[in-house]
């Protein structure tokens, strides 16, 4: 009569008794699997016991993703291997131990049984299943000195592992091939992770993070699951960042098949509270700078990572190299993409002698002008009877007034190194002093408002703009904060501050065609002042001093002070 196998959860303490007519036995996770382990590192169908014609047992791994060990050798795939009395089967980190006197080709005792007991990483497996395991390794290694030992195995006899070998060096050359047409950074690591799943049977989770200003903080930009049923938890919580940031910062190779037990890792909390077991990371190296980490884990320690040990990390960290390549093609392409961003939209301030050497300065956090404290000279221009002109003219007409009157004015205000703050409806603001220091913004200011008063003249005088125009401009100088403020989806390059409002409500009381400046102003012109009088001091709304005001005398008429 055939030995039945009797098979004890040890936690639980619930016996499992094949019949003796059966010849398969199937462990995983799945319930149609004869044994249902409920483990992390346990495959759906993860391996199965094989009863003989001879009632000899043997084990056969089903192509598990952690892999199946008897005793110290990782068994290959669909490669049944014999089972004897103290063997110790490792099913990811459940261990099973055979006992009894004889289970081979001899007749085994009626009372064999297989017992087994499920292995927490934090127990010692060696004591609870009866037999040592090799101890949990961790790999550290510069990246400049790892070697491709998984193109030239150390047992040149191991047939698998050279076909492996072979393998794994065709996807580097089909991935050479691929990843330089990618055109966007989803589709380079859509590549690669397709191939880390396929090659790294351990690997649960891949993440790229990459240093993409320049800022030294690595950024999560893409992401991927082997079980498309579980979604990764959002903003890379799951990630460790310890091992990522010692990974960006020393430049070396890590590889870890239990992060809980390693000792460079103690006290780190964030790893116990992510449960973070097993962990390989590489730097992404180009021109001689890491740009980013390719980081991979599961939520179980991986003793199929032991058997391969550098031999994974020596092609983890390869395919890390090709990928860095083009990361740093795509981080070149964003960058000259948001420089021609940036160039556009600090065209419409400045002029172009400005912003080449705002751009060449390099003085640009993130993309944005930073605010500072300047000595600046406000300008602001309106136009005179623009509401009774909306009324006459259709939205249209008044459309291509204002862009080709402001088109004509901007070219004075650009001529003097100014910036142009905004419009405001038919007003046009603009200030000199920033963001280049302008020692002379006094005498730009009201040289641009001279300009544009001309300008106005020689328009009408030709009727180039179709309807007879006059301004009042009002200049004012003093301090401003000058920056780019606003929100994440809109900023605009301003200036703001008293300065700034007093010039707003000087323009009030400027004549048509003439030009208003503060005292401020009139005292740092170094220019002939002769064309400017003085109307008087004048109390505007929200100021508390009275204010002396200048005004130009182009109509030849004056004020009385």
């Amino acid at each position: 009569m055939k030995p039945a196998l009797q098979l004890q959860v040890q936690q639980d303490g619930e016996t499992v008794t094949l019949p003796d007519d059966r010849e398969l036995f199937t462990i995983g996770r799945l319930p149609d699997c004869d044994w249902n382990l409920l483990y992390g590192g346990i495959s759906r169908c993860h391996a199965r016991l094989i009863r003989r014609e001879d009632s000899s047992w043997w084990i056969e791994d089903l192509g598990s993703r952690n892999g199946t060990r008897l005793n110290t050798a990782m068994l290959a795939p669909h490669d049944p291997q014999p089972l004897c009395p103290g063997d110790v089967i490792w099913l990811g980190d459940v261990g099973v131990k055979v006992l009894g006197e004889a289970v081979g080709t001899e007749q085994p005792d009626p009372k064999e049984v297989v017992e087994a007991k499920a292995m927490p990483a934090e127990s010692d497996p060696a004591q609870a299943a009866g037999s040592a395991r090799p101890p949990l390794s961790v790999v550290l290694r510069n990246v400049q000195e790892l070697r491709q030992r998984w193109i030239t195995p150390e047992n040149d006899r191991d047939q698998v592992a050279q076909a492996n070998a072979n393998d794994r060096l065709q996807d580097l050359v089909e991935i050479a091939k691929t990843l330089s047409a990618a055109a966007s950074i989803e589709a380079i690591f859509s590549r690669v992770q397709e191939v880390i799943f396929r090659r790294l049977p351990s690997v649960d989770r891949v993440a790229l993070l990459v240093d993409v200003d320049e800022s030294g903080q690595l950024a999560l930009l893409n992401a991927a699951a082997r079980d498309l049923g579980q979604p990764l938890p959002q903003g890379g919580d799951w990630i460790s960042r310890t091992i990522c940031q010692q990974v960006f910062t020393e430049a070396v190779a890590i590889q870890t098949a239990d992060a809980q037990q390693d000792q460079r890792f103690a006290g780190q909390k964030s790893i116990l509270l992510k449960n973070i077991r097993s962990a390989i990371a590489v730097p992404l190296w180009d021109d001689q700078r890491v740009v980013g980490v390719l980081y991979a884990d599961a939520n179980f320690s991986s003793h199929n990572w032991e058997a391969a040990g550098e031999a994974d990390l020596s092609f983890f960290s390869t395919l890390a190299n090709l990928l860095a390549a083009n990361v740093q093609r795509w981080l070149l392409t964003q960058r000259l993409k948001n420089e021609e961003t940036l160039r556009q939209r600090l065209e419409r301030y400045h002029s172009p002698a400005v912003v080449n050497q705002l751009m060449s300065a390099g003085n640009l956090s993130q993309g944005r002008l930073t605010p500072i404290d300047r000595e600046i000279s406000i300008l602001f221009a309106d136009i005179v009877g623009f509401t009774a002109l909306s009324e006459r003219l259709s939205p249209r007409q008044v459309a291509d007034l204002l862009n080709h009157l402001f088109e004509e004015m901007l070219q004075e205000i650009f001529l003097l190194g100014g910036t142009l703050d905004k419009y405001i409806g038919d007003c046009i603001m603009a200030f000199f002093g920033a963001p280049d220091v302008q020692p002379d913004h006094a005498d730009r200011a009201f040289t641009a408002a001279m300009g544009m008063l001309n300008r106005v003249e020689r328009l009408n005088a030709f009727n180039r703009l179709g309807e007879q125009i006059r301004l009042r401009i009002s200049i004012n100088s003093g301090k401003a904060v000058i920056g780019d403020v606003g929100s994440s989806q809109r900023v605009d390059y301003t200036a703001l501050g008293a300065t700034i409002n007093l010039a707003s409500r000087m323009e009030g009381i400027c004549r048509p065609g003439e030009c208003v400046m503060s005292e401020v102003t009139y005292q740092q012109l170094n220019q002939d002042k002769r064309g400017l009088i003085a109307i008087g001091s004048h109390q505007f709304k929200g100021i508390e001093r009275p204010v002396l005001v200048y005004e130009t005398q182009r109509s030849g008429q004056r004020h009385n002070p």
